[in-house]
């Protein structure tokens, strides 16, 4: 069914539209990615038990030409050592000084396990022209790195790759999102700090979402680790997964198929051990270098969206302040305006 207000709301408070059933547009159908079940996961301990299975995982593509996109980060790091003279991509924004110590260390990851690194070079110009692509194959707006991976896709594809490897899957199964574990929350708590962009801020007919988190409510609580195993895990796979499939490309994310045989322990990582897991695998594979921080995917979108003037479409709300936006609302406003004129030229 077509219900635009709804599938607006839902995209700017969870980054996708949560309804499979609803869509923005007659015609127009969006995508909703599947989540592997529990029980064909493959449960793991410690970091010995991540390495036999990443090992067993990637030796079972070797036969085809694979990249990895490969950050500065812990999780793709440790991907590499599997991967040892494949190709690597690495995204560079205005001129490689954007986070410029996170290039680095790509760039020391690449030497030790002898991988030929490619730079993927982005700039704003690079994401309005494969901004439609990803669009398109998602039927709905996007997140901010779809077009950056579609770039880096088909910029492997060119090169012969057949099989890219990512290692996204790391953050939401061994405990990387920190801010979201770092306390028990109370309901309200937590819908205030998970929601992107609250809807009633900047569009005229929003609609209450609440009812995605209400499913997940103990008393006054919630079950927020049911609840980003489900709604986190869609958002952030389903951008990976869109944006290779508008390049048409495979990929494997072999972190994706793990599962934590026990519950995280939140202690560990409230004390500054998130992802513990692959903190001691990255030991094992780079005794010499200390574990890097996490970092999210790196896109400048404060700098592209530094002199925006904001939506005009009749759908928002008029004057909205966007001096109290960061980059990231600023780009899901922007792509959802770009979405909007896309399929509906109407104002």
């Amino acid at each position: 069914m077509v219900d635009k207000n709804f599938c607006i709301s839902s995209f700017l408070a969870f980054r996708y539209v949560i309804d499979d059933d609803r869509d923005f547009f007659d015609g127009v159908k969006h995508r909703i990615y599947e989540l592997i079940p529990s029980e064909k996961r493959v449960l793991v301990d410690d970091e010995y038990d991540v390495d036999r299975e990443l090992k067993r995982q990637l030796e079972s593509i070797k036969h085809k030409k694979i990249g990895l996109l490969l950050s500065g980060g812990m999780d793709s790091a440790c991907l590499a050592p599997y991967l040892i003279g494949c190709e690597a991509y690495t995204f560079r924004f205005l001129n490689g000084e954007y986070q410029k110590e996170e290039l680095n260390r790509a760039e020391t990851f690449a030497r030790k396990y002898d991988l030929n690194l490619h730079y993927v070079d982005i700039d704003w110009s690079t994401v309005e022209t494969n901004l439609p692509h990803v669009i398109a194959s998602k039927g709905a707006p996007v997140h901010s790195i779809e077009p950056q991976v579609y770039q880096a896709a088909c910029q492997a594809k060119a090169d012969g790759v057949e099989v890219m490897v990512i290692g996204d899957a790391a953050d939401y199964v061994f405990g990387g999102m920190d801010g979201l574990h770092s306390k028990d929350w109370s309901f309200e708590e937590f819908v205030e700090r998970y929601v992107y962009l609250d809807p009633r801020e900047v569009v005229k007919s929003p609609v209450n979402i609440d009812f995605a988190f209400e499913e997940y409510r103990i008393g006054k609580n919630i079950d927020f680790i049911e609840f980003m195993h489900k709604y986190a895990d869609i958002e952030s796979y389903a951008s990976y997964e869109n944006a290779f499939a508008a390049a048409d490309m495979e990929y494997v994310d072999p972190y994706e198929v793990l599962k934590l045989s026990s519950s995280l322990d939140l202690n560990r990582i409230r004390n500054g051990e998130s992802k513990y897991v692959i903190r001691n695998l990255f030991k094992m594979k780079y005794p010499s270098i200390p574990v890097p921080e996490k970092n999210p995917m790196p896109r400048p979108v404060d700098k592209f969206f530094e002199n925006w003037n904001g939506p005009v479409r009749s759908e928002f709300l008029p004057n909205i302040d966007l001096s109290k936006l960061t980059g990231n609302q600023k780009w899901q406003l922007y792509c959802l305006e770009y979405f909007l004129n896309l399929y509906d030229g109407s104002m």
